[in-house]
């Protein structure tokens, strides 16, 4: 009986310290990628079999509450304007003055006809509160040993995914894979990191591709071009008057 407690206890130990460490480590590669504040420019190649569609934007962000992207180009997109405050969703389209307020079942459509959602855009789930973690493994990708992290939906988490494995680099705390399943954990995407580069004293992939299960021969190619952190930006620069104004 003893022994048997013993095991137990320490099984309890590993099983708290491996999750522990499993959060500790997508805070990492959060907070990397995110910083106080940032803001960044970055080109999306929506590959099809018959085109491809570019588009450019660019984000600004405070924290986990605010986030705002305009549309740059092509010229009959140019000035459309996604924004989350706190719990809500906007977007707001310039061609017919019209602000709207996205519902959650809209989170996990496409952006633009991609295949990055918009909760991708905005950031809406978090990667570190919504979701119970644990270490499952190691991989080496593009030479690079990463964490098998698995990523659970907290029960009363407002989140589009059942389950994400999340590949991160062991000594830059960067993703370099990461594995999407429905609430069935039938695999829906695959996004990988690539071309790591310094962006403002940060190491970070600077270009992710995004590869739907479904159709391989589709995927959605995004490029940072520039990215700066921990930038002067007020939480009043993130309302819908200024979704107006913005250039």
């Amino acid at each position: 009986m003893k022994k048997f407690l013993t095991v137990l206890v320490f099984c309890v130990f590993v099983l708290g310290l491996n999750a522990q460490d499993a959060k500790e480590i997508i805070r990492k590669m959060d907070d990397k990628l995110q910083g106080n504040s940032n803001e960044s420019v970055m080109q999306m190649a929506i590959v099809r079999p018959k085109y491809t569609r570019t588009i450019e934007f660019k984000n600004w962000s405070l924290g986990r509450d605010y986030f705002m992207t305009i549309v740059t180009a092509p010229a009959k997109d140019k000035g459309q304007v996604f924004m989350k405050f706190k719990n809500e969703i906007w977007s707001y389209n310039p061609s017919i003055n019209r602000m709207i307020k996205l519902p959650p079942s809209m989170m996990s459509q496409g952006w633009m006809g991609s295949d990055y959602t918009n909760d991708d855009l905005v950031k809406q789930s978090s990667m570190v509160d919504d979701y119970r973690h644990t270490i499952v493994g190691e991989e080496t990708i593009e030479g690079r040993l990463c964490y098998i992290i698995e990523m659970i939906p907290n029960d009363n988490a407002n989140v589009v995914w059942g389950k994400v494995k999340v590949y991160v680099d062991k000594v830059l705390y960067i993703s370099m894979k990461s594995e999407y399943f429905d609430e069935e954990e039938y695999l829906v995407r695959t996004e990988l990191g690539k071309d790591v580069k310094t962006f403002d004293g940060r190491e970070l992939p600077s270009i992710i591709e995004i590869i739907p299960a479904e159709e391989p021969d589709n995927k959605t190619i995004i490029t940072i071009k520039s990215m700066d952190f921990d930038v002067d930006v007020k939480g009043s620069f993130f309302s819908q008057q200024n979704m107006k104004r913005i250039r």
